[in-house]
């Protein structure tokens, strides 16, 4: 009798030591296959980013190629005599002196300053200020204190002088944009060129983004 009981009780110890080891087994191989599906979501994701990264990569490749011949490249015309030299406001006080320039050498009898943000650029301020007689120098403020501000003073000026020809200066990024706004309010000739400027990579940058956007209103917003 008591030895089936200690035989019983052993078969009770077995089992129970099984089932202890079916569940440490169970309980491990639930941990790895638990750790190798994070393995492969984290690997998934991974893939996800890098496509979206690639595709990013792509998509700024292209917009710096399209713009290239807009912003990096534009269209600059040869100096040639004018009525007049209009100077637009913007990025790098450069232009202002360059527009001066070419009015002390001959080009314009006048040239015309844009001072959109006023007392806030003391250069331009002191520009407007400074007496002048060759070249003559005009300022003005645009409202709006846009290029479309711009545009509409140039209107007005050249039909109270009756300019046909004018040089407008400003920095290479704006060419084309400023080209585009001023040949809906301007009917003469305009000769478009840049101001020296040194345009850093993160200007390049925001310029690309300013300019396409004020793009993108012009043309939604046409007419002068």
């Amino acid at each position: 009798m008591d030895r089936h009981s200690g035989d019983g009780k052993l078969q009770i110890v077995l089992q129970t030591t099984r089932e202890s080891q079916r569940c440490v087994i169970g309980r491990g191989r639930d941990k790895l296959q638990a750790s190798v599906q994070r393995r492969v979501v984290m690997l998934r994701r991974w893939r996800r980013i890098r496509r979206l990264q690639a595709w990013a990569a792509l998509l700024l490749m292209a917009v710096v190629v399209a713009g290239l011949p807009v912003y990096v490249r534009p269209q600059i015309d040869q100096l040639r005599h004018a009525d007049a030299i209009l100077v637009l406001g913007g990025f790098g006080e450069e232009r202002y002196d360059y527009g001066l320039d070419l009015g002390v050498q001959g080009w314009a009898p006048t040239v015309v300053l844009s001072n959109p943000i006023e007392a806030n650029d003391p250069k331009t301020t002191d520009l407007c200020a400074a007496p002048t007689s060759r070249p003559k120098v005009q300022c003005f403020v645009p409202h709006p204190g846009t290029t479309k501000g711009e545009a509409r003073e140039l209107r007005r000026l050249a039909s109270q002088y009756g300019w046909r020809t004018v040089i407008v200066v400003t920095f290479r990024p704006h060419i084309s944009r400023a080209r585009f706004i001023l040949e809906q309010c301007f009917d003469g000739d305009l000769v478009m060129v840049a101001s020296p400027a040194r345009i850093s990579v993160p200007r390049w940058a925001f310029e690309y983004v300013y300019q396409t956007a004020g793009y993108a209103r012009a043309v939604l917003q046409p007419g002068c």
